[in-house]
């Protein structure tokens, strides 16, 4: 874990080095931008792209560029940034914590964090579009990926059916379906986005989907177990509002110890489609243990 923490703090110090290097006109807007990109997170879909990016290297021997990487790491994480902005407005979850610090509502107002959120998203694109050190076929790639991972088919669509299972009982299937798309997509193309800058082939991308797939569900049903059993402060955010709000969750609906068992069967499927990787598949491993270990 101490490579996680490590990797954590750089693809946040790239972050810091982003906002102070880029001044908008609209300095309060970059306030807000800033405020939310940097305040606390795991980095964890950013430490996917970069192990990703790593293992899919030392596979192909392909030279990876790790200033490209650490771009790509860092406009995954303003994207996911945004995501949790919205996510937390009042019209969507209504939160006033995110990390254990006041929502970007609460800090700004309303209307600047939705912008806050516009800006962080088209960001992120941006970011992708103008990496010199990587050919035009494989930005596009990482945009496509990204983009179909947080439009109607990925996290704005599982948002939708999050938002209209509030409104009727969802069963096993379709709460994963929902999981998949809500949370899933963003990890699921960070570990593809970490494959394309490390030069993966099909072969490798395939086995990154199944990975990620994988991991993208219990990340979820961690979450949700952490709502049931985790103190507001230990978490950083209110607890207990999926109940309060009717959330669909596998928790719900199968109860603690039996979905606790299926995040750990998940992490054991994740695992299985890296083995012919062997040792290089280290630190992708220990990510899939840390996402059903983490105390937040």
């Amino acid at each position: 874990m101490k490579q996680l923490f490590s990797e954590a703090e750089a693809v946040t110090s790239w972050l810091d080095t982003y906002f102070q290097a880029h001044h908008a006109q609209a300095a309060r807007l970059q306030q807000a931008m800033a405020y939310s990109a940097l305040n606390g997170g795991k980095r964890l879909r950013g430490c996917l792209v970069m192990a990703a990016a790593r293992l899919a290297s030392a596979i192909t021997q392909h030279n990876m560029n790790k200033q490209a990487a650490y771009s790509v790491a860092g406009a995954v994480e303003m994207l996911h940034a945004y995501s949790l902005i919205h996510d937390d407005l009042p019209a969507m979850d209504d939160a006033e914590l995110r990390r254990g610090k006041p929502a970007a509502h609460i800090q700004f107002d309303e209307a600047t964090a939705i912008l806050a959120g516009d800006s962080l998203q088209t960001e992120a694109f941006s970011i992708l579009a103008s990496l010199p050190s990587l050919d035009a076929d494989a930005s596009i790639q990482l945009v496509r990926v990204l983009a179909h991972a947080s439009g109607v088919h990925g996290m704005a669509g599982g948002q939708m059916l999050d938002l209209q299972a509030e409104e009727r009982q969802l069963d096993a299937s379709e709460i994963r379906q929902m999981q998949e798309l809500k949370t899933g997509a963003l990890i699921n193309a960070s570990v593809q986005m970490g494959g394309i800058v490390g030069g993966a082939d099909k072969t490798i991308l395939h086995a990154f989907h199944t990975y990620s797939d994988a991991i993208g569900y219990a990340f979820q049903i961690a979450d949700d177990l952490l709502d049931v059993s985790a103190d507001a402060q230990q978490l950083g955010k209110p607890v207990g509002r999926d109940a309060e709000q009717n959330k669909a969750s596998i928790v719900r609906l199968s109860g603690y110890e039996k979905a606790h068992q299926t995040a750990q069967d998940l992490v054991c499927q994740a695992k299985a489609a890296l083995a012919p990787f062997g040792e290089d598949a280290a630190e992708l491993n220990a990510l899939a243990d840390y996402i059903i270990e983490r105390k937040n």
